[in-house]
């Protein structure tokens, strides 16, 4: 594989950076480099901007509105952003759903639900995961009973992130309890404003509530809205799952936070040497920027077989693995070069004192990025069950 990007690669580079300087609001970039939480204001206007682009679906084909770019210009455009501090696009609708659509949905539910994923009218949310269906996704409970031309859903599902802004939700029910599990579950999009449905924020350490809890009972929902056919849901759960778990490998993340910890490393925080200085941590930061390397090659090699029409195998499984370690190695690595920078701290409480405040370019959002990017290697797949995967898969159906 030629490493070495080609000079109309470069050109597409230089393109992007500049649309970054250009068009992202500099207060927006403030706020995801300082780590504060984003408002779904936040969210919707960077997506608008994109949208007007036509750079919002990168992944999608120019015939469902999307940029159809190819593997190199897509890892390009994901390394810019996160270098720039850009907000992250919200995958839901656009990684998650949107390559569902396409491959397994009817062409009314494309023609549909496609474009308002562009235009953002809807807001996506991910109903899979249930207490006790984590990992272990194909138990759940969450129950679907057809009665005309409806279903009728009664359940709940957990760990909903950001399911206080949505306005739509995908979910993984069970419509045949005789089934064998993988066989008995379907893939329903619910109206969140249907009658029945409650959310039920889940309040974080740091206070903040991304996820929720969603409760359903009795909701009607229409046959129209089933993708595909009934009780091969997971099939397509199993598809999008792909996508997920190379998205949260997060190649450009970790880029990014590499350079912000490089960044705290070479600075005197401390008072003393810079800690880049030291040849154990210098050593450290080596390893995991080879790491990242590695990882972002492979990455390259699994989008570029999900641009040629493959979905990823279990090489999103181990894309997910090494990913989700490096991304908490480099967390790890920011909270020891903080030190007691690191902490959580209140602002107001040392307002009107001599006390410095710390460079929240340097160190303010490590206590959160850290605590929170524990959960990387549990969702989508806890890297048990993906080690359990790739074994299984490899080694011939090892036990």
């Amino acid at each position: 594989m030629d490493l070495s990007y080609s000079d109309e690669e470069i050109a597409f580079r230089r393109e992007v950076r500049a649309f970054l300087q250009d068009k992202l609001p500099p207060e927006l970039s403030g706020k995801v480099r300082a780590g504060k939480e984003l408002a779904k204001a936040d969210y919707e206007g960077w997506h608008a901007i994109l949208n007007a682009k036509g750079w919002l679906a990168p992944n999608w084909p120019k015939a469902f509105g999307g940029a159809e770019w190819n593997a190199v210009q897509r890892h390009i455009f994901e390394d810019e952003c996160a270098l720039a501090y850009a907000p992250r696009i919200v995958p839901f609708g656009l990684s998650m759903l949107g390559p569902v659509l396409q491959k397994f949905g009817s062409k009314a539910q494309q023609d549909h639900w496609l474009p308002r994923i562009l235009n953002g009218e809807d807001w996506w949310c991910q109903g899979y995961s249930e207490p006790g269906a984590g990992s272990d996704l194909a138990s759940l409970k969450c129950a679907a009973v057809r009665q005309g031309d409806h279903y009728i859903v009664n359940g709940q599902k957990t760990w909903t992130t950001l399911g206080q802004h949505a306005n739509m939700i995908f979910c993984l029910v069970r419509t045949d309890k005789d089934a064998k599990q993988q066989e008995g579950i379907s893939f329903l999009l619910i109206d969140m404003e249907t009658p029945g449905i409650e959310v039920r924020p889940i309040v974080l350490l740091d206070g903040s509530a991304e996820v929720n809890e969603v409760w359903f009972t009795d909701v009607r929902v229409p046959v129209a809205n089933l993708v595909g056919e009934e009780n091969k849901g997971w099939t397509y759960a199993k598809y999008l799952l792909t996508h997920e778990r190379t998205n949260i490998a997060g190649v450009g993340f970790s880029q990014a936070g590499l350079a912000a910890v490089k960044r705290i490393a070479k600075s005197e925080i401390s008072g003393g040497r810079p800690l880049i200085e030291n040849p154990h941590f210098a050593a450290r930061i080596a390893q995991v920027e080879i790491d990242l390397m590695a990882m972002s090659t492979t990455n390259l090699r699994i989008v570029s077989k999900a641009a040629a029409g493959q979905a990823p195998g279990v090489e999103s499984s181990m894309l997910k693995v090494k990913g989700t370690i490096i991304r908490q190695q480099i967390n790890d690595l920011a909270r020891r070069a903080a030190g007691v920078y690191a902490m959580p701290f209140a602002s107001e409480a040392v307002e009107g004192t001599n006390a410095p405040l710390p460079d929240p370019l340097a160190a303010g959002p490590v206590a959160k990025q850290y605590f929170n990017n524990r959960k990387l290697s549990i969702f989508g797949g806890s890297n048990e069950i993906q080690r359990q995967i790739i074994a299984k898969t490899t080694l011939g159906g090892a036990k």
